[in-house]
C-alpha cells in the first residue's frame, strides 16, 4: 500500500508516520480489505489538531473520515481511525459478500464539474436568453459505474450527502443523496421521455 502522509503547518516526524502506517494496516487488516492506498493529512484548525484520512481501496471504494482534537495529534488521529474502523464494520458483510463476484475494480468516467456564483447579481445578461449564471470554477468529476447498493455504501463511506453514479444494470446516470428525514433518496432518470 502506498502512504502519502503530510502536515499542512505541522511537522509530522518519522514517529507520527510510523505509528499511522502501523494502525492503518492492523485496521484494515482487521477486516481483510486490500486497500491500495492512503492520504492522511495533518493541519490546525483554528485552536484543534485535525486529521483527514482518505483510504482507496482494490475494490474501487474509498473510506474517509476527519477528526480533530484540542491537544494531541496522535489524538485527533485515533478519532480519525476509530471512525473509520467503524464505518468498515458497520459495512463488514457487505464489502466481504457483495465484491466476491467482482474481478475488476469499479470502472470510472470522467464529467465536468462547475461551480457556479451564488450571487444572481452578478450573472450576466444576454439580450433575450435571460441571466446566464457565471462559472467560478472548473474541475473534472470522476462518476464510477455501480450498483444502486454500492452507491448507497460508498455515499455513506465516504460521508457525502450524494453521489452521482452510472448504473451498472443499464448505463443511466443515477445520483443517490441524504434525504432531510434521514432516508436515502435515489435518482432514476431513464423513464424521462
Amino acid at each position: 500500500m502506498r502512504y502519502q502522509i503530510s502536515g499542512k503547518q505541522i511537522d509530522v516526524g518519522d514517529a507520527l508516520q510510523t505509528h499511522v502506517k502501523g494502525e492503518l494496516e492492523e485496521t484494515f487488516g482487521k477486516y481483510q480489505q486490500r486497500p491500495t492506498d492512503a492520504t492522511v493529512i495533518f493541519s490546525r484548525d483554528a485552536h484543534n489538531l485535525a486529521c483527514d484520512a482518505v483510504v482507496h481501496l482494490s475494490t474501487g471504494l474509498n473510506v474517509q473520515a476527519r477528526a480533530q482534537d484540542p491537544d494531541n495529534i496522535y489524538a485527533a488521529f485515533e478519532k480519525c481511525r476509530e471512525k473509520m474502523d467503524k464505518q468498515l464494520r458497520r459495512y463488514k458483510r457487505r464489502l466481504k459478500d457483495h465484491h466476491k463476484d467482482r474481478t475488476a475494480p469499479v470502472e470510472y468516467a470522467a464529467a465536468p464539474s462547475y461551480v457556479l456564483a451564488a450571487d444572481e447579481d452578478e450573472w450576466e445578461s444576454h439580450d433575450d436568453a435571460g441571466l446566464q449564471p457565471i462559472i467560478v470554477a472548473e474541475t473534472e468529476l470522476r462518476v464510477p459505474t455501480l450498483s444502486v447498493g454500492d452507491a448507497v455504501m460508498q455515499m455513506e463511506l465516504a460521508g457525502a450527502p450524494m453521489l452521482v453514479f452510472r448504473n451498472e444494470k443499464h448505463g443511466g446516470v443515477n445520483v443517490v443523496h441524504r434525504r432531510d428525514d434521514g432516508n436515502v433518496g435515489w435518482i432514476d432518470p431513464r423513464n424521462l421521455g
